[in-house]
């Protein structure tokens, strides 16, 4: 069966590290104690089985730690604490869909590698959640156990199964315990077990057990565990620490935030999935007014046309049906002559820029509108079709990448989609029924339709319409199966059908596999927290979201990255950074208009990061820059029209794009670091999702284009692949480390403070010793740590430093060792001051020598595979919108061209009006690469100009950066560099390469 895996992720590093920082200076220890083993006669045997491990307390001071969380706070631009909330409270937000639940088990490792805390507790707010993390814990143990070269002891806790909670005091290991919230703060019986003396327990009680162990509590979603009385019930854990993790903290219960990822940056970062909204508007709901339901506007090669549902006359009565529809389209002849289609229904016009269709009576619908006498129950229908058409879609794209796409039903009441009659035997329930009606159509259709050489057609034809859906509902829960084996209903699959329950949670690979049918899910608990699955594209409500319904709730169940076959998790380590969100795309099929869903969504996350500021100022600036330079920033930002109002301009974004934003000269060197203050900024119109109705152009290839003696020119010289081969001379690579360390290598020290108390002169009272009141302090000096160079004879720690480097770096031990000797010592003496920032800072430094050398001797040969002109007829994932980002093309190998930025849009336009020049042009697919080494490269144009115009016919053209710093420019230009060398390596002079940034420059090389 098919695992996930997982990687490594800074964000999730970083998350773990700032908890682990808030206690630097605490020592590396793992005390013992006896725990109390109750009442009853022990052997000498079992008493050594009542020797327990627990965390030892924090002995670092109450200032120390604050003064850990400011800096941490600072770092990571969240607002410093003004006082220690607690000890200790700490606060991470991370957005739904990100891996929460591993970042905190990372924590817990990490916690325990640096201090050897070993004894955790995590509270859950309900069962569901509980299970997620359990299924959490099984599935990241082989994962954690290569990285850390052990496993913890996680398990459930159980009021009847006791003997677990001795274990977890008992183990040396690092445990982890899971329970929730109810189990400890209800009224019933087993919930008030935990604090009761049991004669099952050795008269003791388990609260007592636990607490001795001095845990650390994690709570998962603490705006859902934590009210008043369990916040009274959490203190008798005693915890060490208490820390809190969600993507939605209550504003009165943050404490102190060490960590922050909040929506935006998930976004921005492209960790979780862009959001497409698909909405149905329903309007003038009278029985006079002819129902209407417009579908869908279409685009492709011609005039654009409509698919329309509308009432027709038949021999048994009115039924509904759909047809593709052109301007002209009479509705009243083709209902059947249907009256309350008699005054001008006819279609006057079809717009595919506002996805509109006008009537000649002057009524203008817009795709995802709905007119006249509809029920409930045919809205509904609607829905339900238009899952399935977004589904087919998407999972067609996807086929060839591997990915599984999976469909999410919310519904309202279980009858809805199960029933079970007198003898208790299961039937469809309405939308049972209205689903696989749909599904039949729509599959029959698209067979009818759908040239598929890609097997999808086959994969599809292989799923039965009663086979690819299953249920969970919380009514289910006593027989634990949504569908009761016994039974004996055939159309229900009794003998083979698994516990949905356990399908989604607990199985949730087995979900993710091709091999389980299973592709379209209904549930009604799905919008409690901890629901989710990577690979859920659609999401449909089929019920009135109400108040309690949080649109980011019913979002959050699909934000997720997906997963291929493999596994692998379709993120920036396997596509590239402006694929993730063509490939990650979660489709919301509302029940209200998309302009109202966009304003609810953005409302809830403009509530959510709330503490973001809203406008740019020049103070924004002055934490990282200073007073005066943060002035200037501010004042270079409007003079460049980057700023208006207080408010980024759509010049910023686009020259943040390019790699050309402008800064003053003094901070050059730092305009990541500009952009980092700017990204801040609560912009409500970056994670703004889309209008799924608007994505209405789809490429029609050109195939008499594709088959022109021009083109296929152009083809036969840019198509063959190339391998590289890269030898670079070690000692110029050595020599060149050397001046970059001397150069730029610097690490700051380590400080400690030494604080001198003294006691009272008179202990008043026993609770003045509780308070820590009867020591005063006397005094407080920063001093600096002795180097490590002084210190290692009595030092536990021992480092590697020349094979550690050599682990960042791949480089040879010899050549390591000479890059060391060689540098000045004044440099190599800041390791005894900060060992591991000097490892991670020098290997970075050397690593960027190496890349430039790599680029600087790398040297290309053609191979005799090719690429297929198959890349042409793939899936596109990238929708168009006419409009926004595509436009029509008449020299272009498609139909229409469709454009990441206003620079390739103007350059497209620019290519189609220069018609007397060129002769045909492409975009080049995703398909269409050059393996380097900094990641595969992805030309934008290849381009065939007339004979006798210009010296050089054909042309490779690169018209855009993906830069946001000047780190990643200097990837592009590494890119383009080799892009050079492959193509003057397949085709020598017959093709030229370059980057360009307008047509008059691509005028000027190709005449040259």
């Amino acid at each position: 069966m098919m695992r996930l895996r997982f990687r490594h992720q800074k964000f999730q590093s970083d998350a773990a590290n700032a908890i682990c920082e808030v206690f630097n200076g605490q020592p590396f220890h793992s005390p013992t104690y006896m725990i109390d083993p109750g009442l009853g006669q022990i052997g000498l045997e079992d008493a050594r089985s009542f020797t327990g491990f627990n965390n030892a307390p924090v002995v670092i001071g109450d200032d120390k730690v604050l003064e850990n969380i400011r800096s941490i706070q600072r770092s990571g631009q969240i607002k410093p604490s003004e006082s220690l909330d607690g000890r200790f409270n700490l606060t991470v937000e991370m957005e739904t869909g990100v891996g929460k639940t591993y970042t905190y088990i990372k924590t817990m490792y990490e916690l325990n590698k640096r201090y050897g805390w070993s004894k955790f507790i995590i509270v859950v707010p309900s069962v569901a959640i509980r299970e997620g993390v359990y299924k959490s814990f099984q599935m990241t143990e082989d994962h954690f156990a290569e990285d850390y070269g052990k496993k913890i002891r996680y398990f459930i806790y159980n009021s009847a199964q006791l003997t677990e909670l001795d274990r977890f005091a008992s183990d040396s290991s690092i445990n982890a315990m899971i329970i929730n919230s109810q189990a400890f703060n209800a009224r019933g019986k087993d919930a008030r077990r935990i604090y009761m003396k049991l004669d099952d327990f050795r008269s003791r009680r388990p609260i007592d057990i636990l607490a001795k162990t001095n845990p650390i509590l994690i709570i998962d979603e603490p705006q859902s565990v934590e009210g008043a009385a369990t916040k009274e019930r959490l203190k008798e854990f005693t915890p060490l620490a208490t820390l809190r993790y969600s993507a939605t903290h209550r504003a009165d219960s943050v404490y102190n935030m060490i960590y922050r990822l909040d929506a935006l940056e998930a976004y921005n970062k492209k960790l979780v999935k862009k959001i497409a909204v698909k909405g149905i508007s329903v309007s003038g709901s009278t029985a006079t007014e002819g129902y209407i339901y417009i579908q869908s506007i279409n685009l492709s090669k011609g005039n654009p046309t409509a698919t329309i549902e509308f009432d027709i006359k038949g021999k048994t009565g009115i039924r509904k049906v759909s047809r593709i529809v052109t301007e002209g389209y009479n509705l009243f002849d083709n209902s059947g002559e249907l009256a309350e289609y008699k005054d001008g229904y006819t279609v006057l016009r079809i717009d595919g820029r506002d996805s509109s269709v006008e009537f000649t009576n002057g009524k203008k619908l817009y795709a995802g509108d709905v007119i006249g006498s509809v029920s409930e129950e045919q809205l509904r229908r609607i829905q339900i079709r238009e899952t399935i058409h977004s589904h087919i879609e998407r999972e067609r794209q996807l086929f060839a990448k591997g990915i599984k796409v999976l469909s999410l039903f919310f519904i309202d009441e279980v009858a809805k989609y199960r029933q079970y009659d007198d003898q208790g035997n299961a039937t469809g329930g309405t939308y049972t029924q209205i689903f696989e009606e749909e599904y039949k159509a729509i599959v029959g259709n698209m067979q009818l339709s759908l040239d598929d050489a890609d097997g999808y057609l086959k994969y599809v034809e292989s799923i039965s319409a009663d086979q690819t859906h299953a249920g969970y509902f919380s009514i289910d829960k006593k027989s634990g199966r949504i569908i009761d084996s016994k039974l004996g209903d055939k159309k229900e699959r009794t003998s083979d059908d698994s516990d949905a329950y356990d399908l989604i949670m607990k199985d949730k690979e087995r979900l993710l596999d091709r091999r389980e049918p299973v592709r379209f899910i209904f549930s009604h608990s799905a919008l409690r927290e901890g629901w989710d699955n990577p690979n859920v594209f659609q999401i449909c409500t089929l019920k009135q979201s109400g108040s309690d319904v949080r649109k980011r709730q019913e979002v959050g169940r699909g934000l997720r990255l997906s997963v291929n076959q493999v596994g692998e998790r379709m993120d920036e380590n396997v596509l590239s950074h402006e694929e993730i969100h063509n490939v990650n795309v979660l489709t919301v099929i509302a029940n209200e208009s998309y302009d109202s869903f966009a304003k609810g969504l953005q409302s809830e996350i403009a509530e959510a990061v709330a503490d973001r500021p809203r406008k740019v100022q020049a103070k924004l600036f002055e934490e990282k820059f200073g007073e005066d330079i943060a002035l200037a920033i501010y004042e270079s930002l409007i003079e460049n029209g980057y700023i208006k109002r207080g408010e980024l301009t759509e010049k910023y974004y686009e020259s943040k794009q390019s790699g050309s934003l402008e800064v003053p000269e003094e901070i050059s060197g730092q305009i990541h670091e500009v952009i980092s203050v700017l990204d801040s900024v609560y912009d409500p119109n970056i994670n703004k999702p889309e209008n799924a109705r608007k994505n209405t152009v789809n490429l029609t290839l050109d195939k008499d284009k594709l088959n022109s003696r021009a083109f296929q020119e152009l083809w036969s010289r840019i198509n063959s692949r190339s391998y590289y081969t890269v030898s670079f001379d070690e000692d110029e690579l050595i020599k060149r480390a050397i001046t970059e360390l001397n150069s730029k290598l610097r690490v700051s020290k380590i400080y400690f403070k030494v604080e001198k108390g003294e006691q009272t002169k008179k202990i008043e009272s026993k609770a003045q010793l509780q308070a820590g009141g009867a020591f005063v302090r006397a005094d407080m000096v920063r001093e600096e740590a002795s180097p490590y160079l002084e210190m290692k004879a009595s030092s536990l720690v021992r480092y590697d430093l020349v094979g550690k480097i050599v682990s960042e770096t791949g480089m040879t031990r010899k050549a390591v060792a000479s890059i060391l000797v060689g540098i000045e010592k004044s440099i190599f003496d800041q390791f005894g001051n900060n060992p591991e920032e000097f490892i991670l800072r020098a290997a970075n430094i050397i690593n960027e020598q190496k890349a430039t050398a790599i680029i600087e001797h790398i040297t290309y040969d053609k191979l005799t595979s090719e690429f297929s002109t198959n890349i042409f007829t793939e899936p596109d994932l990238k929708k168009g919108a006419l409009g926004v980002n595509a436009i029509e093309a008449k020299r272009h190998l498609y139909d229409y061209v469709i454009y990441d930025s206003t620079n390739e849009r103007d350059f497209a336009n620019q290519l189609e009006t220069h018609s007397q020049e060129v002769e045909v042009y492409v975009k080049l697919p995703k398909g269409f690469y050059i393996n380097t080494p900094v990641g595969k490269y992805n030309p934008d144009w290849a381009i065939a100009f007339y004979e006798g115009k210009v010296k050089h016919i054909y042309f490779v053209a690169e018209t855009k950066g993906d830069m946001s710093s000047m780190e990643l420019r200097e990837i592009e230009k590494a890119k383009a560099h080799c892009a050079r060398e492959h193509f003057r390596a397949i085709s020598g002079e017959n093709i030229k390469y370059d980057v360009v940034s307008s047509y008059d420059k691509l005028w000027e090389l190709v005449q040259g």
